[in-house]
């Protein structure tokens, strides 16, 4: 080839050759031109396959890897006992869900892994919740029934009994309260706001220690100055208080402390009411599902409080930090 091209410029022209070889080298500009434009293009398409949320790989038809992006690598383990790939399935994988799926460009197969872990939690939630608001319609009837005999009940039994009654109206307090919480939870909250007295507050949120079962001794510690005010809804913020306060007093109870300790504070700002619990007893295990409704690593509950109260919280255009140590609570609501 060398010498067939080095004979044809011999048969040429002076001139001619200057063409040719003017002519060659633009070409090989072209080509040169040609070839940083495709490392550009290869190197940004990598770039977007980088940063791609889902998990993708390309695969060669021996099932060998050709391509895999970041996400991919962290979990291609995922592959193994799946492939060849025909239909898209769902696959349970290090505690999250994905949805694998697959299709063929030329002798290659391009294969996606989707996190659908929210989507089918919230599904689960969404079943969850209509089947525990159909069965809370169902028994609120009924506990509203015993709710009346037990008071009745309480009028005409002799001193030494009443106590059994006070357990049983105890008992059909917290069902109540579950049914409220569930049902609340599942048509969402909508707060009718005006100013209460913080004085107000603390009484309504100390209601609930007439129908606590907290077999250790305790004290409450209330910091709240006399005068303030609070721009809210006193029925659902009280809910919110309650339920962090019984969180408290079970804490207390299944903890190791002899004896409890729980204290709400207060302040406020030019923006925001702020509302601080802590308390002595057992740590919280994990604080990944503390607000996920249904889950629970107590001994007792619903798992329903802490969802309902950040539901309330937010409603009220305000958040709950969690601090593990000293391990508190700091709820905050727009003013």
């Amino acid at each position: 080839m060398q010498e067939i091209s080095q004979e044809l410029l011999n048969n040429l022209s002076s001139q001619d050759k200057q063409i040719f070889l003017s002519t060659l080298g633009e070409l090989i500009e072209q080509i040169d031109e040609a070839q940083k434009e495709f490392v550009e293009i290869k190197s940004l398409f990598e770039g977007v396959l980088g940063v791609l949320p889902q998990a993708l790989w390309v695969l060669n038809e021996d099932n060998s890897f050709y391509y895999f992006n970041p996400e991919a690598s962290k979990i291609s383990s995922i592959l193994e006992g799946i492939l060849p790939l025909r239909d898209p399935i769902e696959v349970e994988f290090e505690r999250n869900f994905y949805l694998i799926q697959g299709s063929i460009v030329g002798d290659k197969q391009v294969i996606t892994a989707t996190n659908i872990t929210h989507q089918k939690r919230q599904e689960r939630l969404a079943s969850m919740g209509q089947i525990s608001a159909h069965l809370a319609h169902e028994i609120r009837n009924p506990v509203g029934s015993i709710s009346l005999l037990s008071s009745a009940l309480l009028k005409r039994v002799d001193v030494g009994s009443k106590s059994m009654v006070y357990e049983i109206k105890k008992a059909i307090w917290r069902v109540e309260n579950i049914i409220k919480a569930t049902l609340m939870f599942s048509k969402g909250v909508m707060p009718q706001k005006d100013f209460h007295s913080l004085e107000s507050i603390k009484e309504h949120t100390q209601e609930i220690l007439n129908y606590s079962n907290c077999t250790k001794p305790y004290k409450i510690l209330f910091d709240f100055p006399a005068s303030s005010q609070v721009w809210c809804d006193l029925n659902l913020l009280v809910i919110v208080l309650q339920n962090f306060l019984s969180n408290a007093l079970d804490a207390i109870e299944e903890g190791e402390c002899e004896e409890g300790e729980i204290k709400l504070g207060f302040k406020e700002d030019d923006e925001s009411y702020t509302f601080a619990i802590s308390d002595n007893g057992k740590p919280v295990q994990n604080s990944d599902i503390l607000f996920e409704p249904f889950k629970t690593t107590k001994l007792k509950g619903t798992g329903l409080g802490l969802a309902l109260s950040k539901q309330i919280i937010e409603a009220h255009e305000g958040s709950i930090e969690f601090i593990a140590f000293p391990k508190t609570f700091i709820l905050k609501i727009r003013k």
